[in-house]
């Protein structure tokens, strides 16, 4: 807890937190209409973007235009969706010092720290303001034309694709490491990535798993016609280039997915670490490594003595290496005695154990 939250806490600064919200499920307009209310109980200020208002209906809140300044002064910006709406929060959040914290309502859901039965408790930790803050390396994009001159830019908090903008061609590049030419190949794009992208698209293109808290870069080339096309991993202080010829394919960057910068032809992209980074609140003691097996339902138990029952599930006779519980299919403690009275050795390990299930 830092001192600005204590100041918070203590009564010395009016708290607000902005919500944005995947209005296109009723159940999660619902979870965010009961949160909201929650908040003003306790004395937090609620605001809410202007194009989502009138789904929200949330009485008493503020309405703020869905720019940059809709964050200023808010301490949290609450996130109800997946990662896309994380990612628009994000853009929200930027250039403020409001922290995100999402509420994990898609399918996998990595920077969502919190599952939909864990809210009460993360609501309860903002109004006691018992939360960390991390902050994550973000990217910053320089898109040249040949001539050397910048003519665009954006940022990225989990990676830049620089692609093709014609499917039926092939785009050769040149990468380029701190200025110096490391190789050239065919290939559908490349992609620029954090660590904390290295679980999302870069993670589809075969890159490595890379903690957040690591400061590095990643480099993955996506379906490239090359013998050398390997993921790379930098320092977080090198420049990564990826140059485009004059031959008429054109080339866009794209960043996060949802910022577009067209490439000159003969320009190049220059990414580096960005000045600023996102902060992101945390509230569960869930290691990233804990939300790895979580999310991707990874075995925990040695193959050899693992009889398995389907993608991400063992049946097993003991506690796991990772020492969590033994519990059933419906979420009956067997170990510990509380449930239907079903013997362990038929108990389903379910991935991630204890940890709240929290991004």
């Amino acid at each position: 807890m830092n001192d600005s939250s204590t100041e918070r806490r203590n009564g010395r600064q009016e708290r607000r937190v902005l919500l944005t919200v995947h209005t296109g499920r009723r159940d999660i307009v619902d979870l965010a209409r009961t949160s909201a209310a929650r908040l003003q109980q306790g004395g937090i200020g609620v605001r809410v973007l202007d194009d989502e208002a009138h789904d929200l209906d949330i009485p008493g809140a503020e309405v703020v235009a869905p720019d940059e300044s809709a964050a200023q002064g808010a301490e949290i910006v609450m996130v109800f969706g997946g990662d896309g709406t994380f990612l628009r929060a994000a853009e929200l959040a930027r250039y403020t010092d409001a922290a995100l914290m999402g509420v994990n309502l898609g399918r996998v859901g990595f920077l969502a720290e919190t599952e939909p039965e864990a809210v009460e408790e993360t609501l309860i930790a903002i109004e006691e303001c018992e939360y960390s803050v991390e902050e994550r390396l973000a990217l910053r994009v320089d898109v040249l034309d040949a001539a050397g001159t910048v003519v665009g830019g954006t940022w990225a908090l989990n990676e830049v694709s620089v692609e093709k903008a014609e499917r039926s061609r092939v785009l050769d590049v040149v990468i380029a490491i701190d200025g110096r030419p490391l190789t050239s190949f065919g290939c559908d794009g490349v992609l620029c990535a954090t660590p904390t992208g290295s679980t999302a698209y870069a993670f589809s293109a075969g890159g490595p798993v890379v903690w957040p808290d690591v400061e590095a870069l990643l480099l993955v080339p996506t379906n490239a016609h090359a013998l050398f096309a390997r993921p790379l991993v930098t320092s977080p202080n090198s420049v990564l280039t990826v140059a485009v010829p004059p031959d008429g394919n054109r080339a866009r960057v794209s960043a996060d997915g949802r910022r577009i910068v067209e490439i000159p032809d003969g320009g190049r992209v220059d990414v580096r670490r960005a000045n600023r980074p996102v902060r992101i609140a945390r509230v569960h003691a869930a290691t990233f490594g804990d939300r790895l097996v979580a999310k991707f339902g990874l075995p925990v138990r040695g193959f050899r003595d693992a009889r398995h029952a389907g993608p991400g599930h063992e049946l097993f006779t003991s506690r796991n290496v990772l020492a969590r519980d033994v519990v059933t299919v419906d979420g009956a403690d067997v170990e510990h005695g509380r449930g239907s009275g079903a013997p362990a050795t038929s108990a389903r390990e379910v991935s991630g154990g204890g940890t709240n299930g929290g991004a």
